[in-house]
């Protein structure tokens, strides 16, 4: 016995010099604050509260002082007299303080970034909500009602197929769509709903499975309302929104909402977009007595429009169209989701819980396109119908246990789940005015199911945190093809290991410098995978980044990494073809620099700049550039928020020009835009302006090089066609809070 506690007195030095101080952090209403930092005065021993407002701070003594700090709440700070019983610590809310910020706050400190521009810039429309990860850009496809088409990294990644998107967990992507691999329609989110974003950029993280290679973005809805509230925006081009957010139950124990949203746009097109969006979000959260917590959220959400789509440039420059004008304008489509998520957070001790979630979701989708006008068919036109009418199923189940020995501390995570998608009657038909079915391309049913499973620690020693992970992802393609004469139905199972391991080194408060390394991969669509028998269905990615987080001075914060990443396959997928072609192996690499800066106490700029060098692997120099795929993008913003109720907030996003061919012989032009919002809060009322374009700049908003014939010519004509962007756009917004 002498021996073993001489041994328990060589690993764990705690014993000799410190003590442990458990606690719990709430706000006002006595509702657990998740994520807060606290840590020694005066040391870098540190610890943070789990999603019950927990925590446990070891080797302190008495006499010491612990702070606690959690952005959008003021610092607290707590002189220990002696060691005593759990403390509960109550917080209050206050206006945002980088001068507070403590930059080891977790073990990846970039999600303060998205933090801090959430609260000094809210999101006003479900276009912007992706911009809020800093890097992205997107930008609209056809008509309002299409999903937004994506840059990150250097990547096109058309509606979704290298970013995995996700609201409450519930994943957004849909695999194996009818349009495209991935693709994601976040219109079904309420803007002024979300509470926050958690974003990762890379392939390093064990929880996030399919399509995260170049990032993945969780964003988190609000328990609670700050309050319930009307609002009405009128716009030009016949653009009317009304909001209606309501606070059913706000207490200690339970909190309950509803929100509904309906928007009417014509735009600025010579045929009129008629884009026609409904939302319904609602959702109940309770906690209970042994700090369990269950949350229960619906939603409903359907979208009608038309749209002028791709129009060539040829007929521009030589007056037959307007920018805004069209070659059909029979394009269009309509969509709708209906959403069921539940989750239960099951209290174990203070050290450990399970996070449990399961969720349902109906979609059905309906597009007509037309992208190269005459070429196929001559005498019809070349419109194209995609739908389809899907089920998604899944469920997750996730062990957190926290470990300690000595002066180390581990964060162990357990996870494992199932998706299933069911997709009825996916089709791609060639059509006329939206009214004749020429020729059905492609008919049939999926099933695609894919069972995973990860563990994943947060090991801190010291200073250092080191972050292992493995995932395992187990997918059945299941399709059957209607078309063929003879009843058909092909499976294949596919499986892959992904392993993670990334670095992250607390320096100080204000100095973290990370390293991360990871494998990971998206998947193919369902009807690719059966015809190519199996072959290149889960193409890996392996990525590293090597960055640094720091706080140079007390209102100014910086974020700075160098990256790479290596694709073994990428897809282009040709969607009036119903076929997905690939590209073979690429390369990436860059630099992502991002700035958040106080410049008084309710002035605030925000500015990212991210460099890319994308290129093909296998194909010659000079023939080797990825199409779309942006080398230089940045973003600025300039946002004020004054305690009279005086706001202001302008907004600048820049894309450079970029090869629209892999041999550049085809440029897609770059742009710069400028946004304005002001307004003024006089107590419940808001009255406000929104600004899109403010210098009135002609800007392609989304471009391709495409092959297209009109009716008139005889040979085709490879060329860009675009979607022109919105040009000065001006509404007005009266907000009621009650």
């Amino acid at each position: 016995m002498r021996y073993l506690y001489l041994l328990i007195l060589t690993i764990n030095p705690l014993f000799l010099f410190g003590q442990s101080f458990s606690g719990k952090v709430v706000d006002k209403l006595d509702r657990p604050l998740a994520y807060a930092h606290i840590y020694l005065q005066g040391s870098q021993n540190h610890a943070h509260t789990n999603e019950f407002g927990l925590f446990k701070l070891d080797g302190i003594e008495s006499g010491d002082t612990i702070v606690i700090s959690l952005l959008g709440y003021k610092t607290h700070r707590y002189f220990l007299e002696e060691l005593e019983e759990p403390q509960t610590f109550t917080l209050a809310e206050s206006p945002l303080q980088l001068d507070e910020v403590v930059v080891s706050t977790g073990i990846d400190a970039q999600q303060i970034f998205t933090e801090i521009d959430l609260k000094t810039n809210p999101v006003s429309s479900s276009q912007e909500v992706l911009r809020t990860v800093p890097g992205l850009i997107i930008g609209q496809h056809a008509g309002g009602g299409k999903a937004e088409q994506i840059f990150l990294r250097g990547f096109d990644i058309d509606h979704g197929t290298d970013i995995n998107l996700t609201v409450d967990g519930m994943p957004v992507n849909m695999v194996s769509h009818a349009h495209g691999q991935g693709y994601s329609d976040l219109h079904f989110l309420i803007p002024e709903i979300i509470d926050g974003v958690d974003f990762g950029k890379g392939p390093y993280y064990a929880e996030q499975g399919n399509f995260t290679t170049a990032g993945y973005v969780d964003f988190q809805t609000k328990d609670r309302l700050d309050n319930s509230l009307l609002q009405l925006e009128r716009g030009m081009f016949n653009q009317t929104r009304f909001l209606g957010a309501f606070d059913l139950i706000d207490n200690k124990k339970h909190a309950a909402w509803i929100a509904s949203e309906f928007l009417f746009a014509d735009g600025p097109f010579e045929s009129p977009q008629g884009l026609s969006r409904f939302n319904f979000m609602g959702k109940y959260a309770t906690r209970l007595a042994n700090y369990d917590k269950i949350t229960v959220s619906g939603s409903h959400f359907t979208s009608t429009w038309d749209a002028s789509g791709q129009i060539p440039q040829r007929q521009v420059d030589n007056g037959a169209i307007s920018r805004f004008g069209a070659i059909d304008d029979t394009e269009g489509g309509t969509t709708s989701r209906t959403n069921l998520n539940f989750s239960y957070n099951k209290y174990i001790n203070d050290n450990s819980f399970i996070r449990n979630s399961a969720y349902y979701a109906r979609y059905d989708f309906e597009l007509f396109s037309n992208f190269t006008f005459f070429l196929d068919d001559p005498e019809n036109g070349d419109q194209i119908r995609q739908s389809e009418s899907r089920e998604i199923f899944g469920l997750k189940s996730e062990w957190n246990q926290a470990f300690d020995l000595g002066e180390t501390s581990t964060l162990l995570k357990l996870g494992t789940g199932i998706r299933q998608d069911k997709v009825d009657d996916i089709l791609l038909s060639h059509t006329a005015n939206r009214s004749e079915t020429l020729e059905e391309i492609q008919r049939g049913n999926l099933n695609e199911t894919n069972s995973f499973a990860y563990v994943n620690a947060n090991i801190e020693i010291g200073k250092l945190t080191i972050n292992p992970g493995l995932r395992a992802d187990l997918f059945m393609f299941t399709y059957q093809d209607a078309l063929v004469e003879n009843y058909q139905r092909t499976t294949v199972n596919k499986g892959i290991v992904s392993p993670k391991l990334n670095f992250f080194y607390d320096a100080s408060q204000n100095l973290q410098l990370f390293l991360k390394t990871g494998k990971g991969f998206h998947s193919n669509d369902t009807r690719v995978v059966v015809a190519r028998d199996g072959r290149e269905v889960l193409p890996s990615a392996y990525g590293a980044d090597l960055g640094v987080i720091f706080k140079p001075a007390k209102r100014l914060l910086i974020q700075s990494a160098i990256w790479y990443l290596f694709l073994e396959q990428e897809f282009v997928y040709v969607g009036d073809a119903g076929i997905v072609e690939p590209s073979g192996k690429t390369n990436r690499a860059g630099i992502d620099l991002g700035v958040r800066y106080q410049i008084a106490d309710f002035l605030f700029l925000q500015s990212d700049i991210n460099y890319t060098h994308a290129r093909s692997a296998e194909d010659p120099e000079g023939s080797n550039y990825i199409p779309l795929a942006p080398d230089l993008t940045a973003s600025a913003g300039l946002n004020l928020q004054h305690p009279t109720g005086f706001y202001f907030g302008l907004q600048y996003r820049f894309i450079n020009d970029r090869p629209a061919n892999e041999d550049y012989s085809i440029t897609a032009e770059g742009y710069q835009i400028f946004d304005l919002t002001t307004g003024y809060q006089w107590g419940n009322l808001d009255f406000g302006i929104a600004v899109q374009n403010l210098l009135n700049t002609e800007w392609k908003e989304t471009q391709f090089a495409t092959e297209s014939r009109l009716d008139f010519e005889t040979e085709p004509v490879e060329e860009i066609h675009f979607i022109p962007g919105t040009p000065f756009f001006l509404k007005g917004i009266i907000r009621y809070k009650f």
